[in-house]
């Protein structure tokens, strides 16, 4: 499948995503667009093309332990790009680039005012996540992924910007 196709069969989810989640039932809602994610085969050499050739500002790598992945994020006007490597081996990220030589994205994520009423409220709708509990995320802040079977065949992380998460969860 193209690149072009995936985002084609995302546009529609996204609609129907968002629709839902502002509706006025909600104990929570979808907000923005935080980042695309890409998995890349080499990080170094993704940098420079994001740095020096779009002219984008573009982080640091720093290790993920928990999620397997180095990150480096690229920022843009209005959103992120995140781009990801493998840390080591079991690295789900390193799977991702067996199947795809060439990398490609990975996710997508939103921003959620409330990732605790999200889950509820998804598992409700029998849409299941990886994981019972949100983790710390790159940013400090918790997130959970959807399973792509139930999220119109798109990984789908979403993360709550919460300062109070991410002071308490901060790495010493």
């Amino acid at each position: 499948m193209s690149r072009f196709q995936s985002l084609r069969k995302f546009v529609p989810f996204l609609t129907s995503f968002t629709r839902q989640a502002s509706a006025p039932s909600k104990s929570w809602k979808a907000m923005r667009l935080n980042h695309v994610a890409i998995a890349v085969p080499n990080l170094e050499k993704a940098s420079a093309f994001y740095r020096d050739v779009i002219g984008a500002k573009v982080s640091a790598p720093e290790p993920q332990p928990e999620h397997g992945v180095y990150t480096v994020f690229v920022q843009l006007d209005n959103t992120k790009l995140e781009l990801l490597s493998p840390l080591g081996d079991k690295s789900p990220i390193a799977g991702f680039l067996e199947k795809n030589k060439a990398g490609g994205i990975h996710h997508i994520c939103l921003d959620v005012s409330d990732i605790k009423a999200a889950i509820k409220d998804l598992g409700a709708k029998n849409v299941r996540t990886l994981g019972a509990e949100p983790k710390t995320g790159a940013h400090g802040y918790p997130v959970i992924f959807l399973h792509p079977k139930d999220a119109s065949g798109v990984l789908t992380e979403l993360e709550e910007p919460d300062e109070a998460w991410k002071k308490a969860h901060q790495k010493k």
